[in-house]
């Protein structure tokens, strides 16, 4: 490594820092050291219904299959929100914290695309690509190469001064930059309070993440109908879920986000689910837009917002739930999730329009009705009995 080069790297690093970036670190192209454990939580099944990872998964072994040439990958991470954002627990209508400002991949890679057009002016002839989350990418395990943190039980990046509430960027140019050093040591030590917090006990261990009972990926990735085992374990949560994040101790004193546009909109800290389910296809196209939200679309936040009122037995919810399950131009999943939701109420109101539809012409509806039905009934005789 020529002093040119270690000064290149000192520089860019700073100009990272200039345009908002929390942190910068640098990794050499290589394979992730986890990759093998990648693979094997694949073939474990723990990806749930995302299949995009299986069929990714090869170009994850190597950032040349990102970006041909790669020689060096530039980490950055951002602190986003803050500790106070967010409703009080108990209440339903909960969003993750990176969800309620503008769109992240957006924030970042507009500031990745400055950092690259500063490197364009330094050495013309370098060529890059940034990452956002949206490449085949281990972000986290390169991170933690480029001395960013270490990954903690909770498969998360974590950072002794910001935590852990923090975005990852990647820029992967074809220069040979000044690496970090990786960060060894994992400062988790004997704490467990992650994985023993989790609503849905959704870690089979330290590091052993099972997507399939995680409520981010069922109020996020899963398209369709959520399963009534499910249904009830949302814990008031709409669009991710903070729970094994809350609880860390490194993140008692991380500071807040400094970046306007990852600040908490007012419509998103504590949202309206009743509106929610009221709200019309127009003006969700409006909300959602620039909104990080939309990775799960009208009908999957409908449906959530249902959920969360059934779960919450909020009678308020009754008249909105039934116009759901009326409206025969609505989608399907938000149907059946309105008829699980009045099953849950099981209010006089709510049980006579779910008799209403038990003959429904759509078999999902129809379908959804009778479980309501079945569902509410266990639920009074179980609660008739306390």
């Amino acid at each position: 490594m020529t002093d040119p080069d270690r000064d290149l790297t000192r520089r860019l690093k700073a100009r990272a820092v200039e345009l908002g970036f929390d942190r910068v670190g640098v990794a050499d192209a290589r394979t992730p050291p986890d990759y093998d454990r990648f693979r094997e939580w694949l073939d474990a099944g723990r990806a749930a219904g995302m299949d995009y990872l299986e069929r990714h998964a090869e170009a994850r072994a190597h950032p040349a299959h990102v970006f041909e040439g790669v020689r060096s990958v530039v980490m950055v991470s951002m602190v986003y929100g803050a500790p106070a954002d967010g409703p009080s627990a108990p209440s339903p209508g909960k969003i993750a914290r990176y969800a309620k400002g503008r769109d992240y991949h957006q924030v970042l890679r507009a500031r990745l695309a400055e950092l690259f057009d500063w490197l364009k002016a330094e050495r013309p002839e370098v060529q890059g690509r940034a990452v956002v989350d949206t490449a085949p990418l281990l972000e986290r395990d390169y991170a933690r190469l480029a001395g960013l943190g270490w990954i903690g039980k909770n498969t998360l990046l974590i950072d002794r001064k910001l935590g852990s509430f923090t975005f990852l960027g990647a820029l992967l140019v074809d220069l040979d930059l000044e690496a970090d050093a990786p960060h060894g040591a994992s400062h988790c030590g004997t704490c467990t309070r992650c994985l023993d917090a989790c609503p849905t006990g959704a870690f089979d261990g330290p590091y052993q993440l099972d997507a399939g009972r995680c409520i981010s990926y069922w109020t996020i990735e899963h398209r369709g109908a959520i399963p009534d085992d499910q249904a009830d374990r949302l814990d008031g949560w709409v669009f991710g879920c903070d729970v094994c994040q809350d609880v860390c101790p490194w993140n008692r004193k991380a500071p807040a986000g400094r970046v306007s546009d990852l600040e908490a909109r007012d419509d998103w800290v504590e949202p309206d689910l009743v509106e929610w389910l009221d709200r019309s296809k127009g003006d969700w196209k409006r909300a959602l837009r620039g909104a990080a939200l939309e990775r799960a679309r009208r009908v999957g936040l409908v449906r959530n917002a249902a959920l969360a009122l059934g779960s919450a037995r909020d009678d308020r919810a009754t008249t909105a739930l039934v116009d759901r399950l009326a409206d025969l131009a609505e989608d399907p999943v938000i149907r059946g999730a309105a008829a699980w939701a009045l099953g849950r109420i099981g209010s006089a109101p709510a049980r006579e329009a779910l008799e209403r539809f038990r003959g429904d012409d759509d078999a999902v509806t129809r379908e959804a009705v009778v479980r309501a039905l079945k569902s509410g009934a266990g639920v009074r005789s179980s609660s008739a009995g306390c």
